[in-house]
């Protein structure tokens, strides 16, 4: 059976709401020794749908050399405990992970990044953002869309 993802894009040109994090969380910006910990959030929301995930060095080699990357697009929001959420963004004004760690989801943290995410993007002078996200992670697409994401378009998941 043939799985789907549905491409949503929200529009930058009006006005945003402020992002609300939860207590005594700070955000940061990709860092080389935050690497481990990113990708162990990244690896850990993987079947929850969050795409698929590489080993540690595959990914890192694959993100760090990829045209569209940039550090300050991949958003770290940590606490006393360590990193509990990631939004990994392109410079194409596409978020290619948002994933907020197990024990932090349910806090409006998933929330808080998607707003930011936003925010920075509109500071960058682009017109909207976009997302895939898999038609049957109906937690995400609510979120995503209570956050004024539209649906753009259906298509099947490929294997690239």
């Amino acid at each position: 059976m043939a799985e789907y993802f549905q491409l949503l894009r929200r529009d930058l040109t009006g006005s945003l709401p402020a992002p609300q994090w939860p207590d005594d969380m700070r955000l940061n910006h990709y860092r080389d020794e935050l690497a481990p910990a990113i990708h162990a959030v990244l690896r850990m929301t993987q079947d929850q749908g969050a795409g698929s995930v590489a080993s540690l060095e595959a990914w890192r080699r694959q993100f760090v050399t990829d045209a569209e990357f940039d550090p300050t697009l991949c958003l770290v929001a940590s606490n006393g405990e360590g990193i509990l959420g990631v939004s990994q963004c392109w410079t194409s004004a596409f978020i290619k992970h948002l994933c907020v760690h197990p024990c932090a989801q349910g806090q409006g943290l998933g929330r808080a990044l998607l707003l930011q995410t936003f925010q920075m993007f509109k500071q960058r002078g682009e017109p909207y953002v976009d997302l895939k996200v898999l038609e049957s992670n109906l937690r995400a697409r609510q979120l995503y869309e209570s956050a004024g994401m539209v649906f753009v378009l259906r298509d099947v998941v490929s294997d690239d």
